[in-house]
């Protein structure tokens, strides 16, 4: 690295001196020397006299004109990834020729070439790979874009919005035209050239235009392809219906690729994909792929309106659009599937991953103030904390208002790029609101902590609530203002009866502290704070093992449920931990999970509730982390619960194991989750050998296929290696698949687990250049508590080092695996050493990326 990398603050935004309204590209395809023709239609902002900056990367620049006439090289430089020209006009058209190498761009960022596709990733940063540009998001323009290629090999040539030109040209070469007439940011360009296998459809909207669909898969892929087209037709469906939002072109494109940095991205018109998020048949994908594909293709076309259509002024509101948008996916998961099961699960990943960035060097507010790698703020507090911001907003307002507010949002920045600001004030003039407080959450980092006492009086009949709010300090801001945090709550009697406390179902904790009192309670009340997690916040209170009893057996909202099960589950670790002994399941305990695993609720809440809570869930609890023995603990727990319940998980397994032929039914995959659930429980009992073999051996899913095998390989039983071998054999060449068997090893709780990594590493499938397989091995090995955490440090060199290979071609990838080593204050002293040392090791790399300077400093800082 030859010069530290500079901050960029928020504060300090100012509006571009120039604007381009226009841009015609040309690509003349070439896999080491690929030419862009760039004219653009500059205008100068204001009376000053400025030269123009443009960004660029890793480009060979060739010639620069000025109204069709070349600039002499005096007239204009290249100084620090930035072409900087003199010019005196104000309106003037600008053309840039330059070359690049998509063959050698293994970062995948901008134009790249692999395995035989060209693709482009353009967000946040990566036009300025592609040509010199104002690459920021607050320039919009027109784009008509040109692709040139060799048709044989790339019979497909994509670009955003509508082909309008197509014709075959000389030397074996084809051209298309492509225009979209919406202004949008240079993150949002996109160019596709391959050989794909084609699925159409169409899609009629509710204005009755015919939408083309159209989505490309690897060749022999495509009878994988159905259930994503279908996602895509309800996704288009469901946002007419609840958001009233249309679809604005004549097509929509979705393409899969394998390698590919991110999930997917949302690109005017031509959606480039993970190939995980669209691919998928019983055999090869898992129910929750099917889920997942759902939701990212929903994900993605929603991004048409709330990202596209209104973009972000600036990078530090990426939340805008990604909160929103993550809030939007959510509901449609939801008013398509289980409602609940989806609540809990995005709860899950807040409470093991949001929670643990918040109490990091890495803690940032979901709009940050200060930057230096964009790419290192795709976080889970941007993108999922700021969901539940958007849901907060949501409850405060209902379903009703919150649609007003989308509808003035809408009507008042349509076309425009705008800020977290703007959307708020949207909310709040459109019903009248006060946000004021609220804005907090935009503002702050951390996780506030809720103290709840609750104290009634029997012989006045009379039931005093106090909340108190605190919010721990966080790199650059020591003080906190009180948030508007919205409480949902309910009461019970000891019996499970609700009990009408008030008519009021909110409360509005707005300041540090609120008392509230309530008269005529006849009975000492079982309280339910924070029904369907309405708040993004740790909850402390003195509540009893017999009343998390009552709420798990009795609450009207299911998350309560599976919350009070799951406090229940992490108390007894907890103690266990603090008092030294040894864990010890009480009656109580067996019996209410008895009751629940045998009751008549919705199976996949069920299964929910009886799977234990992560290591890393219940380390939020701790200032420093115990990392044995929360492990010790949580195999404990779960050994004395399968024992317990042995022939009960035998019995609704049989009873969840269906007869008939595979079926993606909401029935049926609750029924396979619970079924999963319990065969993680029997695989640690006695006399599981033919259980194991059997549900492996038969299934006709990889959904069961694949529990008996973790089942196996998780409770490190005597079959675990016989059918990870059976599983290398049937689909090795499977990518999608084996990654799944990747990942399975690298979350084995045992001591061999990082010499088996290293083994995995000279795998045929595995390659440190494909994203997919680097998050499949390693990013999951580093959610292996136990094992990346071992005592020796094995499991740290190990990860650092890939960090170190990464680091010199895809840094990218780099910084999310270095994610794990953020919260490394939090363990004891020796491995607080080893892992500060792998860090300073990363430190000293002579070209380290500014995407791991930034988070190596701020880990490194005192």
């Amino acid at each position: 690295m030859t010069q530290l990398p500079k901050a960029k603050y928020r504060k300090d935004y100012q509006q571009p001196e120039f604007t381009i309204s226009t841009v015609d590209l040309t690509f003349e395809l070439h896999p080491e020397n690929t030419r862009v023709t760039n004219v653009m239609k500059v205008e100068r902002q204001g009376n000053h006299s400025k030269p123009l900056v443009l960004d660029g990367e890793d480009i060979t620049l060739n010639s620069v004109k000025v109204n069709n006439e070349v600039i002499p090289a005096e007239k204009w430089k290249v100084e620090n990834n930035q072409l900087v020209l003199e010019t005196a006009f104000d309106s003037f058209e600008l053309t840039i020729e330059n070359t690049v190498n998509p063959s050698a761009n293994e970062a995948l960022e901008g134009l790249y070439l692999a395995e035989g596709t060209y693709c482009t990733q353009c967000e946040a940063e990566g036009f300025r790979r592609i040509s010199y540009f104002m690459d920021r998001p607050d320039v919009l323009a027109k784009y008509r874009t040109t692709v040139i290629a060799d048709k044989e090999g790339y019979p497909y040539l994509l670009s955003n919005g509508n082909r309008v030109e197509y014709r075959e040209i000389e030397g074996g070469k084809h051209l298309a035209v492509w225009e979209d007439p919406h202004p949008k940011p240079s993150y949002l360009f996109a160019l596709v050239a391959g050989n794909f296998d084609l699925l159409e459809d169409t899609f009629t909207t509710k204005d009755g235009r015919n939408v083309e669909l159209q989505l490309f898969v690897d060749k022999g892929n495509l009878h994988r392809a159905p259930h994503a087209m279908e996602s895509l037709k309800n996704a288009m469906k469901w946002d007419e219906e609840r958001f009233n939002l249309v679809y604005d072109l004549d097509i929509y494109m979705v393409v899969a690729v394998d390698f590919f940095n991110m999930g997917a991205m949302e690109n005017k018109g031509l959606n480039v994909f993970n190939a995980k998020y669209v691919l998928a048949n019983p055999e090869t994908a898992t129910d929750q792929d099917f889920l997942n594909i759902e939701s990212v293709i929903g994900h993605e076309y929603f991004h048409n309106w709330t990202g596209n259509r209104v973009t972000c002024r600036d990078w530090f509101q990426l939340s805008l659009k990604e909160g929103l948008t993550v809030f939007r996916d959510q509901e449609f998961s939801s008013d398509l599937g289980s409602r609940a099961v989806n609540r809990i699960n995005d709860v899950k990943v807040i409470r093991s991953h949001q929670f643990a960035e918040d109490a990091s060097p890495m803690a940032h507010p979901i709009r940050p103030d200060k930057v230096v790698q964009m790419n290192n703020f795709y976080t889970v507090t941007v993108y999922n904390k700021g969901a539940e911001v958007i849901r907060m907003i949501h409850t405060l307002l209902g379903e009703e208002g919150f649609q007003k507010g989308m509808a003035l949002y809408f009507e008042r920045f349509d076309g425009q790029a705008v800020t977290c600001e703007d959307f708020v004030a949207a909310m709040e003039d459109a019903n009248g609101a006060d946000f004021g407080c609220f804005r907090h959450w935009y503002s702050q980092a951390g996780t506030p902590t809720v103290s709840v006492e609750q104290d009634y009086d029997a012989q006045q009949q009379k039931l005093t609530i106090t909340l108190r709010q605190e919010t721990p300090a966080t790199p650059g801001q020591s003080e906190k203002a009180p948030f508007h945090i919205p409480v949902k709550w309910s009461a019970y009697s000891v019996k499970g009866q609700p009990l009408e406390l008030s008519d009021e179902q909110l409360i509005h904790l707005k300041d540090k502290e609120l008392t509230l009192s309530f008269e005529n309670v006849a009975e000492q009340p079982v309280l339910s704070l924070f029904e369907n997690f309405s708040a993004p916040v740790k909850v402390k209170r003195d509540i009893s093992d017999d009343e998390l009893r009552v709420l798990m057996a009795h609450s009207q909202d299911e998350f309560s449920r599976w919350d009070a099960a799951q406090t229940l589950f992490s108390r007894k670790v907890e103690q266990a931990i603090s008092s030294e002994t040894a864990l010890e399941l009480d009656e109580q305990t067996v019996t209410s999970c008895r009751n629940l695993l045998l009751g008549d609720s919705d199976p996949a809440l069920i299964a929910l509730a009886l799977t234990l809570p992560t290591p890393a869930t219940i380390a939020e609890n701790f200032s420093v982390i115990p990392v044995e023995r929360i492990n010790e603990n949580l195999d404990a727990l779960k050994q004395q619960l399968a024992e317990a319940l042995k022939e009960d998980f035998i019995s609704v397994y049989n009873k969840c194991s269906t007869k008939h032929p595979y079926e993606l039914s909401a029935q049926d995959i609750a029924a396979r989750q619970l079924k999963k659930t319990c065969l993680s429980y029997l695989a640690l009992t006695s006399n599981s050998d033919e259980l194991l073999e059997q549900e492996f051996s038969q299934a006709d899913n990889l959904t069961d296929q694949l529990a008996a095998l973790q089942a196996a390989v998780w409770s490190n039983h005597s079959l675990a290696k016989t059918l990870l071998e059976a599983f290398d054999k049937q689909w090795r060449g499977e990518k999608l698949v084996m990654d799944k068997w990747f990942s399975t090893q690298a979350l084995a709780n045992n001591e061999a687990t990082v010499e088996r990594l290293t083994e995995l590493m000279s795998h045929p499938d595995f390659s440190i250049k494909n994203p997919n397989r680097v998050y499949s091995l390693l990013a999951a090995f580093t959610q292996n508590q136990a094992q990346f955490h071992r005592a020796d440090g094995k499991g740290y060199q190990l990860v650092a080092e890939q960090i170190k290979v990464l680091n010199d071609f895809n840094p990218q990838v780099a910084s999310r695996l270095l994610s794990a080593f953020v919260s490394w204050r939090r363990y004891d002293e020796k491995r607080q050493e080893l892992m500060k040392a792998e860090l300073k090791g990363i430190q000293s790399l002579p070209n380290l990326a500014s995407d791991l300077f930034e988070k190596v400093e701020s880990c490194l800082t005192e």
